[in-house]
């Protein structure tokens, strides 16, 4: 079997560090493997065109890649404040993946965003925030992103031990009936005050109320960088038009990639968005004599191909070349199959040059140990020098 057919899981023993809550990465050592997974088994049938992909699209030269200096080589030439560039290596600083360049972020605001009776019945301890945070660290997390009430309640007893994230605004499902539509839930200066590092918020491209939500997420985000706070934008697309022939556009390529552009535009440091899975919304869209924004062939003959590694590129080339990292999202959980979506996940990201992962439900949703073990799998594959940029 190859060398890039295994990777490795385990947890950092409690005998190498008193306090996991404050340890930064500690390298495993051979002593310390707590168990051997088979990459390729569970990337199945696509573990070769995963594996041993060379992207012949957008070369990897021209991607800022994620390392250990990328506050100082990236960052630190901009124009955000000391306070930021200390925020964001609190961040790159934490958890496993401590210095390496890369972020595994537990996001939960599920019970705003998807009801919380819906989100926590599979797992009702995560209705207390405490619960939330203490995943996050025991999963050897980055940081830990979740709502204004939760992570104000825990702020004195956690704000020093893991770097929180305040999701600033929320699509409510209460309202009758249902509307898409991200609205503010809080203050920065609050996120700010509770000792967080970073604001995290939400925008529906392409929705009716997408030019609202752009206006005050990038006033409240000029606003967080001004406090020293850390930016980190969900790029999310939505609009009906976007689905047609049974195929769902909100997971192009093309449209994600303009989104996560548009995200940077406002000085997000950091995108999170959906996995392309697809190519051709804005084609889709020009079809019919109907005009919709704008493109040009060479999107889909040169910029991308089917493989979804080059399609997560060229969402990573609209982050400015990488220079604001991207996170995939995890996605939601279907059970059986989370480990090896979410290794698949991290592969893609990783290889295609993006920054991490930020997962929650795959974590969430079943019990503790095993939502650790999901959450190490996938820095596993941030860990393992074998799995290379395509």
């Amino acid at each position: 079997m190859p060398e890039w057919a295994f990777f490795i899981t385990g947890l950092i023993p409690t005998s190498r560090c008193t306090n996991r809550a404050i340890n930064l990465y500690l390298p495993l050592t051979s002593n310390e493997i707590m168990a051997n997974l088979n990459i390729s088994a569970l990337l199945g049938k696509d573990a070769d065109a995963l594996l041993t992909h060379k992207s012949k699209t957008i070369d990897k030269s021209q991607i800022h890649l994620p390392g250990p200096d990328f506050v100082d080589r990236i960052f630190a030439q901009s124009s955000r404040n000391t306070q930021t560039l200390r925020s964001l290596q609190a961040m790159f600083g934490t958890g496993r993946l401590a210095n390496t360049g890369y972020l595994s972020i537990l996001p939960i605001d599920q019970g705003i965003e998807h009801s919380a009776g819906a989100s926590f019945a599979k797992n009702p301890i995560y209705f207390d925030p405490e619960n939330i945070v203490k995943l996050a660290i025991e999963g050897g997390c980055n940081a830990v992103a979740t709502t204004y009430g939760g992570l104000a309640l825990m702020s004195r007893k956690y704000a020093h031990k893991i770097p929180f994230v305040v999701k600033i605004n929320h699509n409510e499902l209460l309202t009758y009936p249902n509307k898409a539509d991200q609205i503010m839930f809080g203050s920065v200066e609050d996120a700010w005050n509770l000792g967080a590092v970073a604001v995290g918020a939400t925008i529906y491209f392409g929705s009716d109320n997408a030019t609202r939500q752009i206006q005050e997420v990038a006033k409240a985000f000029e606003k967080a960088h001004e406090l020293g706070m850390a930016t980190i934008l969900w790029c999310y697309t939505r609009n009906n038009a976007f689905k047609k022939d049974g195929i769902d556009y909100h997971v192009s390529a093309d449209l994600t990639g303009q989104a996560n552009h548009l995200g940077v535009t406002i000085q997000a440091d950091i995108i999170k968005q959906k996995l392309a899975e697809n190519n051709g919304g804005y084609k889709m869209l020009n079809t019919g004599g109907s005009s919709y924004g704008k493109l040009d062939e060479r999107i889909y003959t040169e910029l991308t191909s089917d493989n979804p590694i080059d399609l997560c590129r060229y969402q990573v080339a609209n982050c400015y070349m990488g220079r604001a990292g991207l996170i995939n999202s995890g996605g939601d959980s279907k059970g059986a199959s989370d480990m090896a979506d979410a290794v698949r996940t991290a592969v893609v990201n990783k290889r295609a040059g993006g920054m991490g992962l930020i997962s929650g439900r795959k974590a969430f949703q079943r019990p503790l140990k095993e939502g650790v073990e999901i959450l190490n799998a996938i820095q596993d594959v941030y860990l393992d020098k074998k799995i290379d940029i395509a």
